[in-house]
């Protein structure tokens, strides 16, 4: 069977913990009411909170840590694929890491990665980011077999790195993931732009589930979670920044089918840039 129901769930997480879990594992029990076998949750599922002494009073370590265990007993309870988009833990080192989980249907802990690209920026609207100031990036992506096909794990800012998901596509990944929580100004630009061109450019389904609305902490987030098939066509979306669970289901035959429509995977060659500057130009009897 290659049709799989998918479920992305459009949280918004406050700097409570135990709330944020309690509307989390209410969010996956209506998305498997309604079917889904594969349920994703957005970045920092746990807790979006500014204060950095105030998250790091509140974090534990990955065996510790609620939100992980709510979803490794929802995914066995429910028979499911629980995935975690991610949410801050301890590490062993004192230092914090972004951290994705994906529980099997028994339960079992098949994956865990951690974000890569840290959001450090400066918004024209006055907000300032510096995610690497609290957050250990990940060295490592990491695509993971489930029961259905391939899935290949990211977390919000690295939707603006190609070459990321590229490699995931080349290891077989069928489904690619983007958890996040978009700004609303980054999110009105290029949310929808940006999910649409990984999934195209990789002949891959993408899942994103978001954060949306204004938080406990003052931010707010662009909401729109959705799912997106390998040609681009949005599938279902929460057209809105409330939560929300969205439904849809994916043909994982669809991938083969983009993928030989459009072979742009096998076609890719080798190449390098080469810089030549207008003098070098006119010297070589550039034409005019």
């Amino acid at each position: 069977m290659t049709v799989v129901r998918v479920a992305a769930l459009q949280m918004r997480s406050g700097q409570e913990v135990a709330r944020n879990a309690a509307d989390f594992e209410a969010q996956v029990r209506e998305a498997a009411g309604r079917g889904a076998a594969y349920v994703q949750s957005p970045e920092m599922t746990g807790a979006l909170m500014r204060d950095k002494q105030a998250l790091k009073a509140s974090l534990k370590p990955q065996d510790e840590d609620v939100i992980a265990r709510t979803a490794a007993r929802l995914a066995a309870e429910l028979g499911i694929v629980v995935h975690v988009g991610s949410t801050a833990i301890a590490r062993p080192d004192g230092k914090v890491a972004n951290r994705a989980f994906v529980f099997g249907p028994d339960g079992a802990l098949l994956a865990t990665y951690d974000k890569i690209h840290m959001f450090d920026v400066d918004l024209d609207n006055g907000e300032s980011w510096r995610e690497s100031a609290t957050y250990e990036p990940g060295v490592a992506s990491t695509v993971v077999e489930l029961p259905f096909g391939r899935l290949g794990l990211a977390v919000c800012y690295d939707v603006r790195f190609p070459q990321l998901f590229r490699a995931q596509a080349l290891a077989g990944a069928q489904v690619l993931t983007m958890p996040a929580a978009f700004t609303r100004q980054t999110g009105e630009a290029h949310w929808h732009v940006l999910q649409r061109a990984r999934a195209i450019e990789n002949g891959a389904f993408v899942i994103s589930a978001a954060q949306g609305g204004r938080h406990d902490d003052g931010r707010e987030t662009y909401g729109h979670s959705l799912v997106v098939d390998p040609w681009g066509r949005v599938l279902a979306e929460a057209d809105h920044d409330e939560p929300a669970v969205v439904v849809a289901d994916i043909d994982l035959a669809a991938v083969a089918e983009a993928r030989g429509r459009i072979p742009n995977l096998k076609n890719a060659r080798e190449f390098r840039v080469e810089h030549v500057t207008a003098t070098q130009g006119a010297a070589a009897g550039a034409a005019p």
